[in-house]
């Protein structure tokens, strides 16, 4: 049956109904979009080459990558609050792709590092998945349905690991070098991201109740909460910092695991791709499981319990990402990956289950913010790997007691402060 109110349950395998049909465009947007955002990271290896660039000019570059997403994200969040999450996507789609097809242009380290900039304002686009799945379902099981769409799109971050060498070695098959073939694979994300704005601008709406140009304004975005307003809860900036302990290592991990296997344990490029996407593939279930968990602890212990949670999971990936920095083999380091990945995974899903419920009245503001939080992480860790003076694993090393004492603080924030819940939602149940 037909609905124009947020849906009370999560069924994956439904493709009917406005909520569904968007759940499902949004999280594959996500997808794409990381083909564009993070495709170039398994290329280092030949753009390394090709460019002649030094560690401290490859780390500038991981830094661009992430650092561009940070303002990006607290523009976006507001976007989606006054100008809605399908007219937002598809702009970010159209003007993101430009600079992913013409990336091949760069001829040196500084105009690589100025296209890899503009590349990095497609990582904005989590926010408006992530605020595009609140509106379309329900309190109880909006954590789930978050955290389910998040990591099937972050799980783009790991595919593309691997398929991106694979079509620059399908390029390279056709008789062209590895400088050419790099330049020419970055047009299929481009590409791709193109054709994913006509689907979002074509077959999704804004809510339930329709977008924001069919339905009054008031209606879709409630009483008006400033920007100020809206961080000035410390739980907002404890999600912050723990999105930047957990998603911050995650894009800075996809930045240079392809790099650090290649280099370290002396594989081939693919061979290297495949390991690295490894850990982008745990995206499949891991995040989900942080957003399902947290929905139940939430259910029984309310956001008190979701904060201890999230802090117990935030120790857990310190303590596996020290354990990965100090493998001394391959299989070693693949088992600690893996273990690392699990609870960095879950602690995404697990922040962005609270963050719907810190002030319903602007949840794309408060998306954005911790959104930036995570991209200012994975800027101030990508530091540590431009460094002449440390090498990955060391970095690695200070990464995880870094998460891990997080970790700890977080125990002390009481997430369980009284908010009124969903007031947009209930408006939008009577329009």
């Amino acid at each position: 049956m037909q609905t124009n109110k947020p849906l009370e349950s999560l069924n994956v395998f439904r493709f009917k109904g406005v909520q569904m049909q968007t759940f499902h465009i949004t999280w594959l947007t996500f997808f794409v979009c990381f083909f564009g955002w993070f495709g170039l990271a398994p290329l280092m290896p030949a753009i390394r080459a090709d460019l002649g660039l030094t560690k401290p000019e490859v780390g500038n570059t991981i830094i661009a990558a992430v650092s561009a997403t940070i303002l990006a994200r607290l523009v976006i969040g507001r976007l989606c609050d006054t100008w809605g999450p399908r007219k937002t996507y598809t702009a970010l789609l159209v003007l993101g792709a430009w600079p992913v097809m013409f990336v091949g242009l760069a001829h040196d380290y500084t105009t690589f590092l100025l296209f890899r900039l503009a590349i990095g304002v497609i990582g904005a686009s989590f926010v408006i998945t992530q605020f595009h799945t609140s509106m379309m379902f329900a309190p109880k099981i909006k954590g789930t349905a978050n955290a389910v769409a998040g990591g099937w799109g972050n799980l783009g971050g790991g595919i593309t690991q691997l398929a991106m060498p694979v079509i620059m070695a399908t390029i390279v098959g056709f008789g062209y070098t590895k400088p050419e073939a790099w330049r020419l694979a970055m047009i299929v994300p481009g590409v791709m991201m193109l054709i994913m704005a006509f689907i979002y601008y074509r077959f999704t709406k804004d809510t339930p109740a329709g977008n924001y140009s069919d339905i009054e304004r008031s209606i879709a975005t409630g009483e008006k909460v400033s920007f100020w307003t809206a961080c000035a809860d410390v739980r907002v900036w404890a999600l912050a910092l723990a999105y930047a302990c957990c998603f911050g290592m995650e894009i800075t991990f996809d930045g240079v695991a392809a790099l650090y296997f290649f280099d370290n344990f002396k594989l081939a490029e693919t061979e290297a791709g495949f390991w690295a996407m490894l850990f982008g593939g745990m995206n499949i279930f891991a995040r989900a499981l942080g957003g399902i968990v947290a929905d139940k602890v939430g259910n029984k212990y309310g956001m008190r319990g979701k904060g201890i949670l999230l802090a117990g999971l935030l120790v857990l990936e310190g303590a596996g990402i020290m354990l990965f920095a100090q493998a001394g083999s391959l299989p070693l380091a693949i088992i600690s990956m893996i273990t690392f990945a699990l609870f960095l995974k879950m602690s995404n899903g697990s922040t962005y289950a609270i963050v719907p419920f810190v002030n319903p009245k602007a949840v794309g503001v408060i998306s954005g913010v911790v959104g930036a939080g995570g991209n200012l992480g994975g800027m101030l860790m990508a530091f540590l790997f431009k460094s002449q003076s440390i090498s990955y694993g060391q970095a690695f090393l200070y990464i995880g007691c870094i998460v891990g004492a997080i970790g700890l603080l977080l125990f002390l924030v009481n997430f369980s402060k009284e908010t009124v819940v969903e007031p947009v939602e209930a408006e939008l149940q009577t329009a």
